[in-house]
């Protein structure tokens, strides 16, 4: 059962908004990426199925309770370029948790920072909610930088945080409080 509760927030040179079955362009590219399939549940290959599998589940997320789910696109011509999420399951102690990822070819135009910023401020004016993390991999300076470009403070080192493509990493967590 697909949501549509997911809000559309309209932020200059990003827009977020819902899923759908046209966004899955985006997915195939992402899946060819080196990082991308690692870390998130995008498929390692672009397989029709696959694809079409990946964006049901997006559009899924937040009535199976996992968090709101959004497409990154463009804020001129609504083409998806990536994808947001704000996941809930750490509601109950007045946090969310935010992950995302850019398609590379449409990398360094400011994308993720703009799309943090709208939605971690969208995000923390849920009810109870009071932060949001985040957490990067400290080589990934293209990423902390749209973190801290949208008021995300570092606030340091997870040493052996996740497991990535059969390895421990590292992490550098990031918040954004109400204040």
């Amino acid at each position: 059962m697909d949501d549509d509760r997911t809000p559309t927030l309209d932020a200059p040179p990003v827009r977020l908004r819902a899923w759908r079955p046209d966004d899955a362009h985006v997915v195939v590219e992402a899946s060819q990426d080196p990082l991308i399939p690692l870390v998130t549940t995008v498929p390692r290959t672009p397989d029709a199925a696959a694809v079409d599998a990946y964006v049901a589940r997006q559009r899924r997320r937040l009535a199976d309770g996992v968090g709101y789910s959004f497409v990154v696109a463009t804020a001129d011509d609504d083409r998806a370029v990536g994808q947001l999420s704000v996941l809930l399951r750490d509601a109950d102690h007045g946090r969310v948790s935010i992950g995302y990822w850019v398609a590379g070819s449409r990398r360094r135009r400011g994308y993720a920072g703009a799309a943090l910023r709208a939605a971690a401020e969208w995000a923390l004016t849920l009810p109870g909610i009071e932060r949001a993390d985040l957490f990067v991999e400290p080589w990934n300076e293209g990423s902390w930088r749209a973190a801290e470009g949208a008021g995300f403070v570092r606030e340091g080192l997870l040493r052996g945080w996740q497991r990535v493509g059969g390895e421990r990493r590292d992490m550098f967590v990031y918040g954004r409080l109400t204040d």
